[in-house]
């Protein structure tokens, strides 16, 4: 079986090395445009190019796929290329780019998506992230027949997953990672005898995970210590929960909810010792124990404090 594939970060790579290590054909990769990043703001190639480079797979970057769109030129070179790859299938996973019709119906197979979520419930772009926001008990992986919707085709298969108590959207993305790899790889095998059995997904419990924005990062103080404590993980590494105390940003890496009630108005700081630092919330306190200063190390709140003493009494600002 031939077995295109279309995919950008790090969650694709795992994806791509699975189907690469299981011996199937992959005769194209598509992946997005190189992007500036790294202290000089460079061009650099995704996870994905750089897989495909190591391992001479033929590659395409381009920047749309509409061939009636902004960069048609893109998109019929890309179309060239699917034709002269063969692929009896399109794995995607963490794509970036709108798949239109003549995509879809191109490969004898369709095109198969490595969702991370349960579908229905948070279709869209950030599932982890907001899996861990939502304070959400399991999570898993859908391998899902891709159709002209956002995330709305049939199921192939599903695989449930834990959502541990620490865990944060770093952590859980690496499990799902794997997860999703192994399943993309059985999928196929499943498809290769015709054992797919396609299921719709349930029009009940739909959800959309909405893209990061930066300023989600911002701590409202003013909420419950628990939900800021599951924000603080769901964005964790990116892009991170922080807060202006003393007109300086730190960051939150790490931090839980504690019961007691706070005896003094949201975002001010009720103790900091080697345990942590409590921080009154609209409901409860919480205890950051990991923190980062602009352009500093991630630390310990022992180790922080050390650096930047805090005071109980002063404030972080709303």
């Amino acid at each position: 079986m031939k077995v295109a594939f279309a995919g950008t970060p790090e969650f694709a790579r795992t994806a791509l090395e699975r189907l690469h290590a299981a011996g199937f054909s992959v005769p194209l990769v598509l992946t997005q445009p190189d992007r500036p990043g790294g202290r000089g703001m460079k061009l650099q190639p995704s996870s994905v190019k750089q897989f495909a480079q190591a391992h001479g797979i033929a590659l395409a970057q381009p920047r749309s796929l509409r061939l009636d769109g902004k960069y048609p030129e893109d998109a019929a070179a890309a179309r060239e290329a699917l034709l002269a790859a063969g692929a009896d299938a399109l794995v995607v996973a963490a794509y970036g780019l709108i798949l239109p019709q003549w995509v879809l119906d191109l490969p004898r197979l369709g095109c198969l998506n490595i969702h991370a979520s349960l579908l229905p419930r948070w279709r869209g772009a950030a599932p982890i992230h907001r899996a861990i926001e939502a304070g959400d008990a399991q999570t898993g992986v859908t391998i899902m027949q891709m159709d002209a919707g956002l995330d709305t085709g049939d199921m192939l298969l599903v695989e449930r997953l834990a959502i541990a108590p620490d865990a944060t959207t770093a952590s859980l993305h690496d499990q799902l990672a794997t997860l999703g790899g192994r399943m993309i790889v059985q999928a196929l095998e499943l498809a290769a005898r015709g054992g797919l059995r396609p299921v719709r997904q349930p029009a009940e419990g739909v959800t959309y995970a909405h893209k990061i924005d930066k300023a989600e990062g911002a701590i409202d103080w003013s909420l419950p210590a628990a939900t800021i404590a599951r924000r603080v993980r769901a964005f964790d590494p990116f892009p991170g929960a922080s807060g202006v105390v003393g007109g300086e940003t730190l960051k939150v890496w790490a931090a839980q909810p504690r019961p007691a009630a706070a005896p003094a108005g949201p975002g001010t700081v009720l103790a900091a010792g080697p345990e942590g630092v409590d921080v009154a919330c609209g409901e409860g306190v919480l205890r950051a124990t990991e923190l980062q200063r602009a352009g500093g190390k991630r630390l310990p709140a022992a180790d922080f404090l050390r650096g930047f003493p805090l005071q109980a009494g002063q404030s972080f600002q709303r």
